[in-house]
């Protein structure tokens, strides 16, 4: 009997042990990111598609409602997360090409060069997109380790790498998510005793599409939901890891996409898709998960963005922000449920280089459009940024398909935004004050509200 009680006793110390340094260490950060999945592609956002591991998720945590990408395309909105940035200023605002010498510059600072301070473990799993040679890549951006594509899986060539080595060239594309989960898994359980932050980045649901032959034909919404319904396997097998190793209660786990839906998928009951800087274009889902840190079950119609991560995170590792300062905020006390909104400056939506709306409290103000429809015909003369005949204002609380313009109805609100528009604007790179001062000058003719503009003869 002395023995067994030496032995509980023992037990019991060592147990308090790992309990104190976990309560210690700053928390670990998990980063689910999903490409092109719409807002309505998930269940707990009103879909059809099976997702009961994220669904699970939002009812063990928060999920947000008004929560924006930094951007309508890929790799603008990577740098957004990354850095905190808009990705005009970043360096980083259009989508890279295998052609591109070019990737997010060397002066940005991620979040994984940021964590480091802590002494973070650190792996970029799945699509990277912000550059594709060398010194571009994951591991020389403050990643410690970095497996998947360097780009869109519609953009060849297409390697599957390991830090910067071709592991397969064409990659396989119906077996990236199993083997994506398997590598985070692995990271996981190697990392278990000291803080890091995942970065998981599926391939998918951008197109084309591929699911393993275990969920191929599962879901009754065709690939596409199959692809979804894996996705949300994988999320599950990440939660089991983390519950597994005992990691549960001192891990952030956040879940979103980096902006809407292409041809497939679904906006919900937003208007816009994938290149279109209207709700359904950036406009994406986001829950986060913290065991005893956030309150289960609530729902967050706050205005947020994916530039707050960084800051967010700042706070919440204790590290220093970068020199370079973040145009997000600080969203903690949203995602704690402490408050169910904050008083932020005017949300600028840009695509290129080009400021086309803003979302300030309920309102969203557009101000630009493109002459023609993203991945559509490009009109004679070609595609070209245009001002509105005249702002269009929209209440996205009480009209979130951006039907109904009410810029008439509230003249003084169309004029705060202009303002903080332009204050914002004066501190911005030269190109991206050049376009818009340029946008503003030009003569377009006459035509119906909602729709595009085009040049005045």
């Amino acid at each position: 009997m002395p023995d067994l009680n030496r032995r509980q006793f023992l037990a019991a110390a060592t147990s308090a042990t790992v309990a104190s340094a976990a309560s210690t260490r700053p928390p670990n950060v998990v980063m689910i990111y999903c490409d092109d999945m719409g807002y309505g592609d998930l269940g707990c956002y009103g879909s059809r598609i099976r997702t009961p591991n994220v669904d699970r998720m939002a009812s063990e945590g928060i999920r947000f409602t008004h929560f924006y990408s930094g951007n309508p395309v890929c790799s603008p909105s990577r740098a957004g997360l990354l850095t905190g940035r808009y990705p005009v200023r970043a360096g980083v605002p259009r989508v890279l090409f295998p052609t591109d010498k070019t990737g997010l510059p060397g002066s940005e600072v991620t979040i994984a060069q940021m964590l480091k301070a802590r002494s973070y473990a650190s792996m970029c799993i799945g699509k990277w997109h912000l550059g594709h040679l060398p010194e571009y890549l994951p591991v020389n951006r403050g990643f410690d380790e970095y497996f998947g594509i360097p780009y869109s899986n519609d953009m060849t060539p297409r390697p599957l790498l390991h830090n910067t080595e071709t592991l397969e060239e064409p990659a396989k594309l119906e077996t990236l998510t199993p083997r994506y989960t398997e590598q985070a898994l692995r990271f996981i359980e190697r990392s278990k005793g000291s803080p890091f932050f995942l970065y998981m980045a599926h391939t998918y649901p951008h197109i084309p599409l591929g699911a393993s032959e275990r969920f191929r034909g599962r879901s009754p919404l065709g690939l596409y939901g199959d692809v979804v319904e894996e996705l949300d396997w994988s999320t599950g097998e990440i939660l089991s890891a983390l519950k597994k190793h005992g990691l549960d209660n001192n891990t952030l786990v956040m879940f979103s996409s980096d902006n809407g839906p292409w041809y497939l998928g679904s906006p919900g009951h937003l208007r816009g898709r994938k290149g279109s800087t209207y709700e359904g274009g950036q406009r994406v889902p986001f829950i986060a998960r913290f065991p005893g840190r956030i309150p289960r079950g609530r729902t967050c119609a706050g205005v947020a963005s994916v530039l707050d991560i960084l800051p967010t995170l700042s706070r919440l590792c204790d590290v220093p922000l970068p020199g370079n300062p973040p145009d997000g905020i600080d969203i903690w006390p949203l995602i704690a449920g402490q408050r169910p909104a904050l008083d932020r400056e005017a949300l600028l939506m840009f695509d290129n280089t080009y400021l086309q709306c803003a979302r300030w409290r309920q309102w969203k103000l557009h101000l630009a459009r493109y002459n023609s429809a993203a991945y559509s015909p490009v009109p004679a003369g070609g595609r070209v940024n245009l001002p509105l005949p005249a702002p269009e204002l929209y209440d996205v609380v009480n009209d979130p398909d951006e039907s109904y313009d009410v810029a008439p109805e509230h003249p003084e609100v169309v004029a705060e935004i202009r303002s903080r528009i332009e204050r914002l604007m004066a501190g911005f790179p030269d190109q991206v004050r050049k376009d818009w001062t340029e946008a503003k000058t030009r003569k377009v003719a006459p035509t119906a509200v909602g729709n595009f503009p085009r040049l005045a003869n």
